[in-house]
């Protein structure tokens, strides 16, 4: 349940934007919500190399794969994507800008909802996903130039840049490692509040120093080490939670063992 301070701090937010953008001319170029949420997921699952499939679309959005045929039609009528027949839709340039703008407003809000108003990293997700279609383009560069320009959000996803551009290095994840290897936490899965607040609590939050101790076969539990010196402690986590946790090990990691 969300606390008074919580819900009045989420009033507050939501009229802050709702006030920043009724003060500003319309965007010529803007799109609804619903359009931008669609972007923005076909983007995510393009990011593995494959083109999106109707029916990851429509698992990722929670809606019934008709309804995500039909948004794809309007789609493509309006030059945002393209359709390849038996594989799945691709973003064109036009649409990649868009989801790229609304990826941008959606990290640069939970930041700024966590170092300027106090929230808990577990509570931004669903917030931002409300006011990234509320609030502009200029209100979220103000907020990212009050913030000193941030490169990364409080999970550690990358912030793309005021002229859409973003790079999302492919990092391991806690249970890619081999018993031994020493790395550092630099992102996290960050739409499962719960997830979030059992990760803090085992202080599996970015820049934290992990190793991995053992792996239990057979897709057992996985024995890691957070932090380091009189202060480390060790935690058995299931691999689907390790899959959740990405992590940059260093040059030599793989040869270490402690």
């Amino acid at each position: 349940m969300r606390t008074a301070a919580a819900c009045s701090r989420s009033r507050g937010a939501r009229g802050m934007m709702m006030a920043a953008r009724s003060s500003e001319p319309a965007d010529a170029g803007s799109y609804t919500g619903p359009v931008e949420d669609y972007l923005k997921a076909i983007y995510d699952l393009e990011r593995g190399g494959e083109a999106a499939a109707t029916s990851d679309i429509a698992h990722r959005l929670d809606i019934a794969p008709a309804s995500v045929t039909g948004m794809i039609r309007r789609l493509a009528d309006q030059q945002l994507l393209r359709y390849e027949p038996y594989r799945g839709v691709r973003l064109t340039e036009t649409g990649q800008r868009v989801a790229l703008r609304t990826i941008r407003r959606h990290r640069v809000i939970e930041t700024f909802l966590v170092r300027v108003l106090g929230y808990r990293w577990d509570e931004v997700h669903e917030e931002a996903e409300q006011l990234e279609h509320a609030a502009s383009d200029g209100l979220i560069d103000h907020m990212a130039t009050a913030l000193g320009e941030p490169t990364v959000d409080p999970h550690g996803a990358p912030i793309p840049t005021r002229d859409g551009r973003l790079e999302e290095p492919h990092y391991p994840s806690i249970a890619d490692l081999e018993p031994g290897v020493r790395a550092r936490v630099v992102r996290v899965h960050d739409d499962e509040p719960a997830r979030l607040r059992y990760l803090a609590e085992l202080g599996l939050i970015p820049g934290a120093r992990v190793t991995v101790v053992a792996r239990a076969p057979f897709d057992g539990p996985i024995t890691v080490r957070v932090g380091s010196g009189a202060r480390a402690a060790e935690y058995a986590i299931g691999p689907a939670l390790g899959h959740g946790v990405w992590v940059r090990a260093g040059a030599d990691a793989a040869a270490r063992r402690e």
